[in-house]
């Protein structure tokens, strides 16, 4: 199934998307860049709008059906709090960690998707696809670590924060292998036709939104952000975003660097949720993750609003070349005897 046409052609949107979505998101930040938080929420609580009005959109015009619709809601709650806790962990884990050890760390959510997969999927993989796995998490770590050689990266860092880190991606990969679960479960009930996509992406993205708002005191926290000072701190950040009134920082390159980011990643949530429905959480994963580096490259180049570049050490492009070994390894033709394990 992994290497059908269809399945490559959403593959490569997906890497594409991922790229652009890392690059937009750090353009993005330069005119929002002392409102990285405004930008979250705004992710987190506008995409629900737009997500229901497209599936009421799907709705009227006979894609989406009232049994899909009437799917159970408690696995789409369990999603949601899943991820808002990821966020919960992963902002109080960044706060206390060096910034090039948060990407090293979360590429632990590659190997729970793994294990998960396992414990509630009942998937077996072959050791060659579990060492195309570990090869492509191994990829990313030193094309990521490549830009901190200044001594140990978690030198007097207490444990607690990584570990805490790689919890975050725990509950993160758990939403993931849940939200395939729910097409495969969803196609048994629905007679083989598996959910829409805007079903899953509206109902885990609602929830979600719900979540986060009940740990917003908390996440704003979190962010340095008192609770008596968070209004004020949104309407700031929705100002710049707007690029109106007068802001006391240089909102240039405000609204359209982050209307571009949102739209485009909006696009790669979609495209990312299509290739889980299509193929698997890992699959879907693991081609997402091969965007990384390249991601890295692109930000290493002189580009409008950030123009100094930075140099790529062996290191990086050592990382890219396991990295690239891993996917193929991974998806390599199966045997006969591997043919059930993906």
């Amino acid at each position: 199934m992994s290497s059908s046409p269809a399945v490559v052609v959403a593959s490569a949107a997906v890497v594409a998307l991922a790229v652009a979505n890392r690059v937009l998101y750090k353009l993005a930040l330069v005119p929002l860049k002392s409102y990285p938080f405004f930008l979250a929420q705004l992710t987190t609580f506008g995409y629900v709008g737009v997500y229901f009005s497209i599936l009421y959109v799907r709705y009227r015009a006979g894609v989406v059906t009232r049994d899909m619709l009437a799917l159970p809601k408690i696995r789409f709650a369990v999603i949601g709090l899943l991820e808002a806790l990821g966020v919960a962990a992963g902002m109080s884990a960044g706060a206390m960690l060096p910034g090039p050890a948060i990407p090293i760390l979360s590429q632990s959510f590659l190997v729970w998707q793994l294990i998960f997969s396992v414990l509630l999927l009942g998937k077996t993989y072959s050791l060659r696809q579990i060492i195309g796995c570990l090869l492509v998490t191994s990829g990313v770590i030193l094309a990521v670590a490549s830009g901190a050689n200044d001594g140990h990266l978690l030198s007097g860092v207490k444990l607690i924060w990584p570990l805490l880190m790689v919890i975050s991606s725990a509950f993160q990969a758990g939403a993931s292998i849940l939200k395939e679960s729910v097409f495969v479960d969803g196609a048994k009930r629905l007679k083989g036709k598996r959910p829409d996509i805007f079903v899953v992406n509206s109902f885990g993205s609602g929830f979600q939104a719900l979540f986060v708002f009940l740990l917003l005191p908390l996440l704003s926290n979190l962010r340095g952000i008192k609770l008596a000072e968070l209004s004020g701190h949104l309407n700031g950040g929705a100002e710049c975003f707007l690029n109106v009134g007068e802001s006391p920082i240089d909102c240039g390159g405000a609204p359209f660097l982050p209307l571009l980011f949102i739209f485009i990643n909006m696009a790669f949530n979609i495209s990312l949720l299509n290739l889980v429905k299509m193929s698997s959480a890992v699959v879907a994963s693991l081609t997402a993750t091969s965007a990384v580096p390249i991601s890295i490259y692109i930000l290493s180049l002189p580009l409008p609003y950030i123009p100094q570049g930075a140099e790529l050490s062996a290191s990086f492009i050592l990382g890219g070349m396991v990295l690239l070994t891993g996917l193929i390894l991974y998806n390599l033709p199966q045997s006969s005897k591997e043919s059930k394990t993906d």
